[in-house]
């Protein structure tokens, strides 16, 4: 019986990987660098701390890491707050976990001020106990540490806390850390037949409820 749900925020909840193709390469040009890469292959398994590390060790950025952070979030917070959505049947989705009395949290790469103006826009606040941050954690989720908080704060076993989540390398994380997880299609992820050996369950959408709570036990 799944008791706590741990949601990763882009390409999971909402349609917002777009933003992070690009950013990578626009904010640099932004500050006067031309990238020597593909940086959204680079930043796709750092939090926005490690980017910015990222950034002075491989460019020689001048900036801080707190300069380069908010730089980068002023470029998307616009985004954020205007233009991205959540995925077709997500707020059903979050109702249904809520009314058989699954506690969820969120735990992003994203900054968490970003995550609380699109949540709020939309009125799927009130479902997250919390919103955990790779930043305030400490690390990305190529390590599990963001998941065990998680579910440390939820006050649910490992076990019974299902992880939703996009990404191939986050996916792994989870899984190989002993979290059932709910891997959710989104097309920024295109190794989907790793993602679907490696999850618990596979979701192509949030629309098919019915086959989602027989599988998980949750259907009262």
């Amino acid at each position: 019986m799944i008791q706590g749900a741990i949601f990763d925020f882009d390409g999971t909840l909402f349609d917002s990987m777009f933003i992070w193709d690009t950013i990578g390469n626009d904010y640099l040009r932004s500050i006067g660098y031309e990238p020597k890469e593909d940086l959204s292959e680079v930043f796709k398994s750092m939090s926005l701390v490690q980017a910015a590390c990222w950034y002075q060790k491989e460019y020689g950025v001048t900036l801080s890491v707190k300069e380069i952070m908010d730089g980068v979030n002023h470029m998307i917070e616009h985004y954020y707050r205007n233009v991205i959505q959540p995925k077709e049947g997500v707020p059903a989705f979050l109702q249904k976990l809520s009314d058989n009395g699954v506690r969820m949290i969120i735990a992003t790469a994203t900054d968490r001020t970003l995550i609380e103006a699109a949540l709020k826009k939309y009125g799927l606040a009130h479902y997250f106990a919390d919103i955990l941050t790779c930043t305030a954690v400490g690390s990305g989720k190529d390590e599990p540490e963001i998941y065990r908080r998680a579910a440390k704060e939820l006050g649910t076993a490992k076990s019974d806390t299902l992880v939703f989540e996009d990404a191939l390398y986050a996916v792994k994380t989870a899984a190989e850390d002993g979290f059932p997880v709910a891997a959710v299609w989104d097309a920024s992820e295109k190794e989907t037949d790793k993602v679907k050996k490696l999850a618990a369950y596979y979701l192509p959408d949030y629309l098919d409820l019915n086959t989602f709570w027989k599988q998980t036990s949750l259907q009262k």
